[in-house]
């Protein structure tokens, strides 16, 4: 499932990050694409330690109010 503006999901930026590092490690991209997979990976990264950094958040916050909140998968 994608949020309400269509970002592609935690599991979908992963895969393609792992997809990049499969063909990366393969040796067989020129330089220029490997460069350029290199820099989109790194996006890639950075993108899901966001994503794990708000649901790492989202659990304090529920921890520490005690409540039990609805689970909401694309929040």
């Amino acid at each position: 499932m994608s949020n309400a503006n269509n970002a592609p999901s935690f599991e979908a930026k992963l895969a393609e990050l792992e997809a990049l590092v499969r063909q990366m490690e393969q040796g067989s991209m020129p330089l220029d694409t490997s460069l350029d997979a290199f820099e989109k990976g790194i996006q890639l990264a950075k993108e899901c330690h966001a994503i794990l950094d708000s649901a790492s958040q989202k659990v304090t916050e529920i921890k520490q109010s005690g409540e039990q909140a609805p689970f909401d998968p694309e929040a």
